[in-house]
């Protein structure tokens, strides 16, 4: 499976930050690495050219904040890749790829699974206050946990730990202090990108009745 990110676009139209040889040449590396999923071409792929020409002038002892207007096309193809993708879910390629050992996809696979479960909630009829949606970075090496806990539902994605196919970990619980709930399901990341989809599921396999999840949160104690 194939799949490409925005981010390594953004670095190459942004590479102020990567102004040792180092940093500059494991951002070509990440690129190349990128790239190379994704199927592209990497001789021909805007973000590694970029990338390479900035990691040419850092070892030149070049201005790596100064604009060259030679990146023009490079620079405006990598604009035209970032629209493009930004129109599509990131979190499956994120997941795809793994974000261990970088903190930058790390942060965006955070935000992309606090997003999506946030549908989920609205799609289940919980509001803010019905739910706690929390976020456990990890260490460097481990893509760490977001995870939404209601009063019935308990719903954690991740990249992976469990193997392909088992990002999303969900089960019922009772209340927002039971960690450990009833029996586990799992579902495969792709599940998180249509929120409709992700609400039946859980509906089904949790045996949730359409309005079980606000009516729980909302019952006297």
């Amino acid at each position: 499976m194939t799949y490409d990110l925005a981010f390594r676009f953004a670095r190459a139209l942004q590479p102020d930050a990567l102004v040792t040889i180092q940093n500059a040449c494991a951002a070509l590396a990440d690129a190349m690495k990128d790239a190379r999923n994704a199927g592209c071409d990497i001789e021909r792929d805007p973000a590694v050219i970029l990338l390479g020409r900035h990691l040419g002038r850092v070892a030149s002892g070049l201005d790596p904040a100064a604009s060259y207007p030679a990146d023009g096309a490079m620079r405006q193809a990598c604009f035209e890749r970032i629209a493009e993708l930004r129109a599509k879910p990131a979190i499956v390629p994120l997941a795809r790829r793994g974000v261990a050992y970088d903190p930058e996809a790390k942060r965006a696979f955070h935000r992309e699974a606090r997003n999506a479960l946030a549908a989920l909630a609205r799609e289940l009829g919980l509001v803010p206050g019905d739910y706690d949606l929390r976020v456990n970075a990890g260490g460097v090496a481990v893509s760490g946990e977001v995870t939404l806990h209601g009063e019935t539902v308990y719903v954690q994605i991740s990249c992976g730990v469990m193997g392909p196919g088992r990002e999303i970990l969900y089960r019922r619980c009772n209340g927002r202090r039971d960690y450990c709930g009833d029996r586990n399901h799992f579902a495969d990341i792709s599940v998180a990108v249509d929120a409709a989809h992700f609400a039946r599921l859980l509906r089904r396999d949790l045996h949730l009745a359409p309005e079980t999840v606000r009516q729980d949160a909302l019952a006297p104690a």
